[in-house]
């Protein structure tokens, strides 16, 4: 079997693990967290890679108007009989897409992205919709695109919506929500003047 970034007990959540991690090396912890509490933003969701948390950060902020990388910080020697990653690899990396915090963490492959978990976009208009499933389609696995959803090449799942889904889907008259839903579910990205024909019938 593979080294196991940390030991099970400590795993039960990628936060719990970066937590874990930084506090290995008390110097980066706190370059860290200036960074990441200096936000009044109660949440951040941190994304748990193999290796890839840099490159994908960068991909992300690629994607995302006002976005940037906040900052990266590296492993030492310390902890490193349990991590088994080298001094100066890339451990966290905190991000920003369009204001919203977000951490990535190099943790090994003993988690992976599945779709209980997903992030939903909504989405202004089509030309916003299709910016946002043609890039982060780009790479991923095709098979996994359904009615607005999609997983990108690291395999995180995304929902690319319209803003007027929810009042399409909502509508007090059945007839007109129902068919909404049927055109939605033939669909891969969505197309939001077929979901308004579909729901005008």
């Amino acid at each position: 079997m593979g080294k196991y970034p940390l030991p099970a007990r400590h795993c039960q959540s990628g936060v719990g693990a970066a937590a874990n991690l930084l506090a290995w090396d008390r110097r980066r912890a706190r370059r860290f967290q200036e960074v990441n509490m200096s936000s009044p933003q109660a949440i951040c969701p941190c994304l748990w890679f193999d290796h890839q948390a840099e490159e994908a950060a960068n991909f992300y902020v690629g994607v995302f108007p006002h976005s940037r990388i906040a900052q990266i910080s590296r492993y030492g020697e310390a902890g490193r009989e349990i991590h088994g990653k080298p001094a100066g690899s890339v451990m966290v990396v905190a991000f920003e897409l369009n204001g919203q915090g977000f951490t990535a963490l190099n943790g090994g492959p003993a988690f992976t992205f599945n779709p209980a978990v997903s992030f939903q976009i909504n989405c202004a208009d089509q030309r916003e919709l299709d910016h946002y499933w043609d890039r982060l389609a780009e790479g991923g696995d095709a098979a996994a695109q359904q009615c607005g959803w999609l997983k990108d090449r690291y395999g995180l799942s995304w929902q690319v919506v319209p803003r007027a889904l929810a009042e399409l889907l909502g509508d007090a008259d059945a007839g007109k929500a129902q068919r909404t839903m049927t055109a939605m579910l033939a669909m891969k990205k969505l197309d939001i003047e077929a979901l308004r024909r579909a729901h005008a019938g």
